[in-house]
């Protein structure tokens, strides 16, 4: 949808009609009618319309003119007013309003209902779509405006000169619009991969896939509860596998250091003090002696007394030879 060039040039059916509604009625009767009727045609001369040397066009001007005086009243008189009563809903398809508005105001002014004169008053009807946009655009925020105009197909040049904003600005808007596109299709893919599960799946499955709250309640067709109850049973469920991991790194650092200094057997004690001395006669670095002690599994107790008791070693090895 565009706005239409200020600089087209009006069909010649429309501006005799304005010309015509300029006049008022006591200008159109007796000698002050063709007075008229010859002021009209030069003024259409004037505006670039051969009128007044062309019979043809002449003769719409006095057809007009004799459709005025019978009527009482200029055809736009009834037509502005039936286009300024337009809201949104009413021009939500332009083609239907457009039959709407011919077929009604026709009624009265035949000519109007002439097939050559329908593209015309579409793109008024149109005209008229563009500017209740607007002006519903303008009465959002600046971003929800632009959106909106976006959302309608409008020209981003006419976007730009109606809410009187940068290209640059409309283009980062256009850009958000189409990153929610591609997010609306992504999930659209996600629900078709699981199109015969329960909605509790669905749900789940959307969540897993770092999907928002609001997209899932309305891609997915659930509510808020169901939303909650799935995200209670996840948090317990995570809670539950958090506990089994603790458990299990828990286990597994135990299984590491090995036994406590009292549970070591005596023969095996005597193995790693004398394996221990081997390494500290190698390095007297703790983080080396460490990592050689854990190299050849000894028990992690025994090396902190190692490493910050060594002359207890002498003592834990008299008392294992007993």
């Amino acid at each position: 949808m565009t706005t239409s060039d200020a600089t087209e040039k009006k069909p010649l059916w429309l501006l005799i009609e304005e010309n015509i509604l300029e006049h008022a009625s006591q200008d159109l009767a007796g000698e002050s009618l063709e007075a008229a009727i010859q002021q009209i045609a030069g003024e259409l001369d004037s505006a670039g319309y051969n009128v007044s040397r062309h019979g043809g066009n002449m003769l719409q001007v006095r057809w007009a003119m004799d459709a005025r005086r019978e009527v009482g009243r200029p055809l736009l008189k009834d037509f502005n007013a039936a286009v300024a009563a337009f809201n949104l809903e009413d021009v939500a398809d332009p083609y239907s309003a457009t039959d709407k508005l011919i077929a009604d105001i026709g009624k009265t002014w035949p000519k109007l209902k002439e097939s050559d004169r329908r593209a015309d008053v579409i793109g008024i009807v149109e005209k008229t779509k563009l500017d209740l946009l607007i002006a519903k655009a303008k009465g959002l925020s600046e971003d929800e405006g632009i959106r909106l105009l976006i959302e309608e197909q409008v020209d981003f040049e006419v976007i730009t000169e109606g809410m009187d904003v940068g290209a640059e600005k409309v283009e980062a808007v256009n850009a958000e619009i189409e990153k929610e596109r591609a997010e609306r299709a992504r999930v659209e893919a996600l629900l078709e991969a699981v199109g015969d599960k329960s909605s509790e799946e669905k749900i789940r499955h959307l969540f897993d896939n770092d999907v928002s709250e609001e997209l899932i309640i309305e891609m997915a067709a659930v509510d808020q509860a169901a939303i909650d109850g799935v995200k209670q049973a996840m948090e317990e469920e995570l809670k539950e596998k958090q506990r089994l991991a603790e458990e299990e790194a828990a286990r597994k650092k135990a299984e590491a250091e090995g036994p406590a200094l009292d549970d070591i057997p005596p023969d095996e004690l005597l193995d790693h003090i004398e394996a221990i001395r081997e390494i500290m006669e190698f390095s007297e670095e703790e983080k080396e002696i460490r990592i050689m002690c854990d190299q050849s599994a000894i028990p992690k107790a025994l090396v902190d007394i190692a490493v910050t008791e060594p002359d207890k070693l002498d003592e834990l090895e008299k008392k294992a030879e007993g």
